[in-house]
């Protein structure tokens, strides 16, 4: 996938342990094994550690010490920012935002979408008042359960 659309993997190397979030982790995990309805939010001031949570399981993933319906799985953070960047058309930033839904579609669950400050998705990418912004983009993947998907905000934004 480009860079432009994820702006890391998160890696396990790279991110210290997470303490005291071992609840938090698991309720995310649950979640993300549903079936369909596998999409979750964080929600909560700034500098709780929402993305500390999202961390801890990549950590987890990569320690196999989750579930069947997650091993073998990459978080992903979707950096909307990049994406609309550089959109010099109409329908880049679309085409960008679905070939990333695609990805995560075609990884058959194995590729878990993390958008930190999601409330920004709202009217990103929109351009002359058309539908093209990513909350529109991304309802349908979400609502069927074909991706699976965490997203944080903070209180005041969310």
């Amino acid at each position: 996938m480009e860079q432009a659309m994820l702006a890391r993997v998160l890696a396990v190397t790279s991110v210290d342990p997470v303490i005291g979030r071992d609840d938090d982790i698991d309720r995310i995990i649950c979640i993300l094994c549903r079936r369909t309805k596998n999409c979750a939010a964080l929600v909560g001031p700034a500098g709780v550690g929402k993305t500390a949570i999202v961390e801890g399981l990549a950590r987890r993933i990569a320690a196999g010490t989750v579930p069947e319906a997650l091993v073998g799985a990459r978080v992903a953070e979707l950096d909307v920012g990049a994406m609309v960047a550089g959109t010099h058309w109409r329908g880049m930033f679309e085409q960008r935002l679905k070939d990333a839904i695609k990805k995560a579609e075609d990884s058959a669950g194995k590729l878990i979408l993390f958008i930190d400050e999601m409330h920004m998705i709202v009217g990103a990418g929109d351009q002359r008042g058309g539908t093209g912004d990513a909350a529109n983009i991304l309802k349908p993947a979400l609502a069927r359960g074909r991706i699976r998907c965490i997203g944080a905000t903070t209180t005041e934004e969310g």
